[in-house]
């Protein structure tokens, strides 16, 4: 996400960092390479010109160029004028008094309405809230099919007819039925086109007026850049808009949309989508955001994730397993299966502050890929060879790699590594590290 506007980013500022004083000059040669890697990203030209007339009129000033550390000062301004056009505070949607919250959501075709739409229901439900999913687009076809199997996947109703059917009456009759089943909240979703036109603005007008919805989100496809932009301003013009949602973030290397779709129409940037799965979305923090397009990591979506794959009672037993001597390549896969269920390792990695330049131009599956070799190799192994891979002679060994596809020499690499990575957790484990994993105190 966001690789290649951080690492041009990156590369000017370690210019800055580099010098012990900077002048005048120094600062509006970097600004101006901050703005042509802010075109290239696809960034709206008014909010680049925008942004760095903000941050020269602070970086200019005796508190950067009189500081001890001016260039960290100048990467300060940058990232607190970054957080402000991205929007600021973390925006929320807003539930209705009375339920059910009432959710329209629209947009082009191909942006990934609806399964953004299963997504959010699925966050809801999450939350122990009662959702339910409306099929309002009658015209792509598999459209209500799609939404029925992905509403039994978030655990949500649902509620659609037939293609063809007039979305007005089934979007009324969704909100009354999830009304009915004393529903928190009604996510509708509506037809879409490959572009805008008359007859689509008039019948999401017709939806609108018919629900009277409490949020309506436009959903943007992330990787569109500028187009995504243009495309949000016209909707919010003619039926209204209260937030926004990105989709296929992760697969935004430039992130010209995220930069430029607050600023340009003024709507909050609610959550972003970062894979095709359900639970691949998350809350679009602007502050968050600033940081990883900065290289500075986001070290608290990282805990975040790490607090929704393994949880207080997994990380007691676990640290109980480590101190004991107790930890088998079971533990050992289980744990790697987790770190995945997280995101891809470089995405992970990209979380920790610095360590984006240390991987630089490492290939983005790498990783990935190793962890899928070990979970192969583990899994081929007896219950017995995992529990205790002493057992693992030569002709055992060997019989592993054929099953995992494998080499023997694979295997043995994977034995050495889990003997020093549970001596290392058993380090580890035996002080404050313990303490805290075990939450026994800090």
């Amino acid at each position: 996400m966001f690789q290649v506007l951080s690492d041009r980013l990156a590369a000017v500022f370690q210019k800055l960092r580099s010098r012990g004083v900077l002048s005048e000059q120094d600062v509006v040669a970097a600004l101006r390479e901050v703005r042509t890697a802010l075109l290239e990203a696809d960034v709206n030209f008014h909010v680049v010109k925008d942004f760095t007339e903000a941050v020269k009129a602070r970086a200019v000033g005796q508190e950067v160029l009189g500081s001890l550390t001016p260039g960290q000062a100048v990467v300060k301004v940058v990232h607190e004028e970054m957080v402000r056009i991205l929007g600021g505070a973390t925006a929320r949607l807003a539930l209705a008094p009375n339920p059910p919250t009432v959710i329209m959501m629209v947009g082009l075709q191909g942006s990934g309405k609806t399964t953004t739409a299963a997504k959010i229901a699925r966050l809801f439900a999450a939350d122990g809230r009662r959702v339910s999913l409306v099929a309002a687009d009658t015209q792509r076809p598999a459209a209500i099919d799609q939404l029925a199997v992905l509403a039994g996947q978030a655990g949500c109703a649902f509620y659609g007819t037939t293609p063809g059917d007039d979305p007005v009456r089934i979007a009324e009759e969704g909100v009354r039925r999830g009304s009915a089943q004393l529903a928190d909240a009604v996510i509708v979703d509506t037809a879409g086109r490959l572009q805008m036109d008359e007859q689509l603005m008039d019948e999401l007008g017709r939806v609108r007026a018919a629900i009277r919805p409490k949020e309506i989100l436009f959903v943007a496809d992330g990787m569109a850049g500028q187009e995504a932009v243009n495309v949000a301003r016209r909707f919010d013009e003619r039926i209204g808009l209260t937030g926004i949602v990105l989709t296929k973030m992760d697969g935004d290397a430039r992130g010209g949309a995220a930069l430029s779709i607050r600023a340009v129409t003024g709507k909050p940037i609610v959550y972003i989508g970062t894979g095709e799965k359900l639970d691949g979305i998350e809350p679009f923090h602007p502050e968050r955001i600033a940081s990883r397009i900065l290289g500075m990591g986001d070290v608290l979506t990282l805990i975040e994730k790490a607090g929704q794959a393994v949880t207080q009672e997994e990380a007691v037993a676990l640290a109980r397993k480590i101190k004991g001597d107790g930890l088998t390549l079971e533990d050992f896969r289980d744990q790697i299966r987790k770190v995945r269920s997280m995101g891809s390792v470089s995405e992970l990695l990209g979380m920790i502050p610095g360590v984006s330049r240390l991987t630089k131009g490492m290939a983005p599956d790498i990783d990935d890929r190793e962890l899928v070799k070990v979970t192969a190799i583990v899994d081929s192994m007896t219950p017995a060879e995992r529990r205790n891979p002493a057992i693992l002679n030569g002709s055992r060994r060997a019989r592993v790699a054929r099953g995992s596809g494998t080499t023997p020499a694979d295997v043995n690499r994977l034995l050495k590594q889990f003997a020093e990575a549970r001596k290392m957790m058993k380090t580890l484990t035996a002080g404050r590290f313990a303490r805290r994993l075990a939450g026994g105190g800090r």
